[in-house]
């Protein structure tokens, strides 16, 4: 069953959280049979996938490590999680080189991790991208990796404006919620590095999570008390400014997607986040990086699409549970 091939190699760092996510995934787990042929469903059923309309926007995984360890983080970043290595400026670099020599139009070249920068060669390709004309998304927690790259990010600001977009990952509105999963002393922190981008004029969103039993509105409306004490310029009614996420936990239950679902739930495959991007990773152990077709499985085989982007436009198959959880049904059904 390659949607289980992982690697686990996450040790909890000394602020990590002590018990279970809040965030976590309640229901029966997940059968065996379910997720385990790239063509059929359990059912014997035909699986839905997606063909790529236009790569808009190219992920860099720029390595796991990060200052903080989760209690439910996707891709077990933590302090000493190197599963995905540092990526090199000069492969970023060669990606942005075919893009340009393939004219693939990609607007948006996004960065994510662990924590982007402590990536010690994360300023000079985040620089390269922004010169290119590129619009940058770094998704960071703002914490103190972040902050000893102020001068620096002063100066992409003032040379590129809105162009650079930093996405700060705040899990919930409440402190006591995102220091359950984030750990002791990892709020205060955070909330002084969004102030700080926001007093600086940054293009800045915030990332949060669905808790369950909470609506979307009562998150937003959290949100936006929040960002209005805090003195935060996020829109929190903006879905771009304030994007909350459904959770994810592979080993839940949870309906496999058919050809059929996307009549039944009267949705478009062009809407799927792999229909329009794909996501640049350095496995360990792995001689040169590696084009994965979604940014939230990285590790999966069956997710591997190459060396190229040329050779990463194949069509996916949602053979995931991530596939439908996340992004197909987040919380609606395939049922008629």
């Amino acid at each position: 069953m390659t949607s289980q091939t992982r690697t686990k190699s996450r040790t909890k760092s000394r602020n990590a959280p002590a018990g279970p996510s809040p965030f976590a995934v309640a229901g029966a787990k997940l059968p065996p049979a379910k997720f385990t042929d790239p063509d059929v469903t359990a059912k014997g059923e035909p699986r839905a996938s997606v063909p790529l309309v236009k790569m808009d926007t190219l992920w860099f995984n720029t390595g796991t490590l990060c200052n903080l360890a989760c209690a439910s983080c996707y891709i077990e970043s933590s302090p000493t999680n190197d599963a995905l290595i540092y990526i090199r400026q000069s492969d970023v670099a060669a990606y942005l080189d075919e893009i340009a020599e393939t004219g693939l139009g990609t607007r948006e070249i996004a960065f994510t991790g662990g924590e982007p920068f402590m990536n010690p060669e994360f300023l000079p390709m985040l620089e390269d991208t922004l010169e290119r004309g590129f619009e940058a998304l770094v998704l960071s927690n703002a914490m103190k990796p972040m902050r000893r790259h102020e001068t620096a990010l002063l100066a992409l600001r003032a040379e590129h404006g809105d162009r650079l977009t930093i996405r700060v990952s705040l899990d919930h509105h409440t402190k006591r919620v995102h220091e359950a999963e984030r750990g002791a002393n990892s709020w205060d922190v955070a909330i002084d590095g969004l102030q700080w981008l926001s007093a600086h004029g940054f293009s800045i969103a915030v990332a949060g999570r669905m808790l369950p039993g909470e609506s979307e509105a009562d998150e937003r409306a959290g949100y936006a008390a929040l960002f209005a004490a805090e003195g935060i310029a996020v829109d929190a009614t903006d879905p771009m400014r304030l994007v909350l996420f459904p959770e994810m936990d592979e080993d839940k239950d949870i309906a496999e997607i058919t050809t059929a679902c996307w009549s039944i739930l009267d949705k478009d495959p062009a809407q799927i986040m792999c229909a329009t991007s794909r996501m640049v990773v350095h496995r360990k152990g792995e001689s040169a990086p590696r084009v994965a077709a979604c940014t939230l499985i990285p590790y999966d085989p069956g997710f591997d699409l190459g060396d190229s982007l040329a050779q990463a436009s194949e069509p996916v198959k949602l053979n995931h549970p991530h596939c439908a959880r996340f992004c197909v049904l987040g919380g609606a059904s395939c049922s008629a």
